[in-house]
């Protein structure tokens, strides 16, 4: 029986102690979590630089001249002396037509000169045997006179008969008649004379045209340049003239050479704003500076030129405005024809605020990145972007250049989150790309390949056109 009480005793402890236990279970708090530790990113100050933004646009090199090379005379055609795809300098003998048809006609139009000047020796001839008429008239219409004088004098003392002074009266008419007549002739010689110098310089005239015909058989290269293939070749018959003369081939210009390319009306309207507040010079009067690169040539632009034309309004189907550039080509690298990149300055110098492009997050329509605030809390700034300068990019509306933006770790931040901060430095990246946007100055102007003056033509001895018309005044 004791036993049995000290049993449940013991039983009523322990379970006094295990609810005990519970209560004072029941009764406490959960511990907290630890907070977690702040955000580590790299940060860094914008950089602010003194830059020219430029523009970039598609473009296409064109010849400077391009000329096709037709017969301007009809024959055969006896040989080409060129070789397809080279380059041929001005005056370069290119291929040459059947001569013996225009020299026979060279031959004729000067047995014609030489016939029409002997006309005029002929008529010049007559002319000083008239003059010579007249003299002689002239001194016997004198001598009548005198004996006209004499008579009468006599008739009035009645020393001569009525009869005797009307033969001396006659004799005063029929010189003078014969005076009149003579004269008549010799402007009758005159008129000879002048029709005889007319036939000469008509002759002449057709001589000239018929040794230009010929020095026309003689095709020549009017412009340097590369000469592209055969058109028509030897034993063709060819036709010349002005309508439907014959094309034997065609040279185009290389150095200088141009590129045309269109800028948008945004654009344009950008520079002409730009010069309206004097920040930058329009093209139309200044030379700005462009620079060239070509599809091989990706991230370089190694071909310098400058502005040459802006067209005089927009194309309006396509709303854009023709402009061109002018290039040096000495080593005619440059192939017209081909596509290129053309970057010109957009802007005048200013000061301007860059960050690192791979900073910019985007939201829908918005552009921002996370600026460190001095608590070490994250804020989101909305900015405004604008070209890539130095391979940064330009930051036109939204940080002042004294913020400190989130350069690596934008995945893990979020606005409000506290976050510990690595300082580095942003450099811009020295591109290679030209950076001389000042204009370029008066004497370094390209212009289109002067052409050497034309020579007289005088394939046979025949004189220019300028002397026929000078010999014949």
């Amino acid at each position: 029986m004791q036993s049995f009480r000290h049993a449940v005793a013991s039983a009523l402890r322990s379970g006094a102690v295990a609810a005990g236990l519970l209560l004072a279970a029941g009764c406490s708090q959960p511990a907290p979590p630890p907070a977690p530790p702040p955000v580590e990113v790299v940060s860094a100050s914008p950089v602010k630089l003194s830059i020219v933004e430029w523009d970039e646009y598609v473009g296409r090199l064109d010849p400077i001249d391009f000329v096709e090379v037709r017969a301007r005379v009809s024959g055969y055609l006896d040989s080409t002396n060129f070789e397809e795809g080279q380059i041929v300098k001005q005056g370069e003998l290119l291929c040459v037509i059947d001569p013996r048809p225009f020299q026979a006609e060279v031959r004729r139009a000067q047995a014609e000169v030489n016939r029409a000047q002997s006309l005029v020796r002929q008529a010049k001839a007559t002319v000083g045997q008239v003059e010579a008429e007249i003299q002689e008239a002239q001194a016997k219409l004198d001598l009548a006179n005198k004996q006209h004088e004499r008579s009468r004098r006599l008739a009035q003392q009645n020393a001569l008969s009525q009869d005797q002074f009307d033969v001396t009266e006659s004799e005063v008419s029929k010189t003078e008649a014969n005076l009149r007549a003579v004269q008549a002739r010799l402007t009758l010689s005159n008129t000879q004379v002048a029709s005889a110098d007319s036939d000469v310089a008509a002759a002449q005239a057709a001589l000239a045209v018929a040794d230009l015909n010929l020095e026309y058989t003689q095709v020549k290269a009017p412009i340097t340049g590369r000469v592209s293939s055969r058109h028509v070749t030897e034993g063709n018959l060819i036709s010349g003239g002005q309508a439907q003369s014959t094309l034997i081939t065609t040279i185009v210009s290389l150095d200088p050479i141009h590129c045309h390319f269109d800028a948008d009306e945004s654009s344009y309207l950008k520079y002409e704003q730009l010069a309206k507040e004097g920040k930058l010079g329009s093209s139309r009067q200044v030379k700005h500076p462009v620079y060239i690169g070509l599809g091989n040539e990706p991230n370089a632009f190694p071909h310098p030129g400058h502005m040459d034309f802006v067209d005089n309004r927009l194309d309006p189907e396509t709303g854009t405005m023709r402009c061109r550039a002018i290039l040096a080509n000495p080593d005619l690298s440059l192939t017209p024809g081909l596509f290129t990149r053309v970057r010109l300055p957009g802007s005048g110098r200013h000061e301007s605020i860059l960050i690192p492009d791979f900073t910019v997050s985007t939201d829908q329509s918005e552009k921002y990145v996370f600026v460190v605030e001095a608590d070490g809390k994250i804020r989101r700034q909305v900015i405004e972007l604008g070209p890539i300068v130095q391979g940064l990019r330009v930051i036109r509306k939204g940080l002042d250049g004294s913020e400190k933006i989130v350069l690596r770790g934008q995945q893990r931040v979020r606005p409000g989150v506290t976050v510990v901060s690595k300082d580095e430095a942003i450099e811009p990246v020295q591109d290679g790309l030209p950076t001389d946007s000042d204009p370029v100055p008066k004497e370094k102007w390209l212009s289109r390949p002067e052409r050497e003056a034309r020579p007289p033509f005088s394939a046979t001895g025949a004189p220019p056109i300028a002397e026929v018309i000078e010999t014949r005044n």
